[in-house]
């Protein structure tokens, strides 16, 4: 994914119905509540939701809580005023009728624990991406699109539903300081340094997923990215990174949010 220019992940208009937990709450936590319940409605309007299950979290700037789904609510319908407040324990830290989803908890506290450079963790159950991390050798150097993942991709073994706390070390060790991770049996997950930049990642990984499983089922011989040019990507995702300029998420990030807008508006609410 290219380097892009440090820009706003979002510069539109407030709601015309203002929240009053927007009120309450800073600046800086508002946003990262409207960019966080727009990128639930963009996971649901491209297909990648599973129901009620799944998660995204983001942390509050400048405190060691995140915010993530409360659990009930499907992903179209999440807004800025509906997500829940957690610490790194897992507690609630405002009164609403929703709790969280346990496995959700395990999963992203695990991240936000260690990952002080993770703005946003995000996590899916897609038909390709469960198929592709159910395949032994995991995500192949088929597509332009996987050579980003590629770049900087981590695996997970299955250990059941994530419930257990003893999991999360794990989690941490085979993450290391990846922002892609194939979950055995289980799904995809990205983390990065902002919402609309994590996004961009899921957008990515999924896709090279989605070409993967077209590409075998074709039948014909594939031909695979050759090594010199997976090193050279691997040397651009590097650059990138000590860039610091984002990973090219702020860039699709407004015109994604005017989609939303038309589409399924009432996100910032």
């Amino acid at each position: 994914m290219p380097a892009s220019m440090n820009v706003p992940a979002s510069n539109k208009p407030a709601s015309m119905n203002p929240s009053p937990l927007r009120r309450q709450v800073s600046a800086e936590e508002w946003q990262t509540r409207v960019d966080l319940a727009a990128c639930y409605r963009l996971i649901a309007l491209h297909g990648w939701d599973d129901l009620i299950f799944t998660h995204i979290s983001a942390k509050i700037p400048g405190t060691e809580h995140f915010l993530i789904n409360p659990y009930g609510q499907t992903f179209d319908e999440i807004s800025a005023s509906s997500l829940v407040r957690i610490d790194l324990a897992g507690n609630k830290l405002d009164d609403g009728p929703y709790d969280i989803n346990p496995a959700g908890y395990t999963i992203h506290s695990a991240i936000h624990e260690v990952r002080e450079d993770v703005a946003c963790v995000l996590h899916t159950h897609t038909a390709a991406g469960v198929a592709v991390s159910a395949q032994r050798d995991g995500l192949l150097p088929l597509s332009q699109q996987s050579l980003f993942v590629l770049s900087g991709l981590a695996t997970h073994g299955y250990e059941g539903v994530a419930l257990d706390h003893d999991e999360k070390a794990r989690l941490q060790r085979d993450l290391g300081q990846c922002g892609f991770m194939l979950l055995h049996n289980h799904g995809l997950l990205t983390c990065g340094p902002s919402i609309p930049d994590t996004f961009l990642m899921m957008f990515t990984f999924q896709r090279a997923c989605e070409i993967q499983v077209m590409a075998q089922a074709g039948g014909g011989a594939l031909i695979p990215i050759p090594q010199a040019i997976l090193d050279g990507a691997r040397a651009m995702a590097a650059g990138v990174t000590r860039s610091k300029s984002g990973l090219g998420g702020a860039l699709a990030w407004p015109a994604l949010l005017r989609k939303l807008d038309r589409l399924n508006p009432g996100y910032d609410a």
